[in-house]
């Protein structure tokens, strides 16, 4: 599984950020690693300098072989928070569409 980071002007990410974030999403992930070719994931700042409640964004995109991506969003007071919020809706999503391929 390939993990691939997007950021906006407003967010600055350091390479053990990058190396711990990659690390956290491939252990979280791990179970889907046969359907899931990469995952990209975009973090943002919506009000930029300021501070603002609720305003760090994770957007997870997961890629899967044969498949059209699943993209999920979520927000949070830091980068930390909606990342791990990201992680668990794209595994409840993940699962639910896995679980809906066995069924047929």
């Amino acid at each position: 599984m390939q993990i691939q980071f997007n950021t906006d002007k407003n967010v600055i990410l350091h390479e053990d950020k990058i190396a711990s974030s990659t690390s956290l999403i491939s252990e979280e992930l791990s179970r889907f690693n046969e359907q899931i070719t990469r995952v990209e994931v975009h973090l943002s700042d919506e009000d930029g300098n300021k501070d603002g409640v609720n305003d760090k964004r994770c957007m997870l995109e997961a890629r899967l072989a044969g498949m059209k991506p699943i993209a999920v969003t979520n927000h949070a007071n830091t980068h930390d928070q909606a990342l791990l919020g990201a992680i668990d809706k794209l595994k409840t999503s993940l699962k639910k569409l896995t679980g809906r391929l066995k069924d047929h």
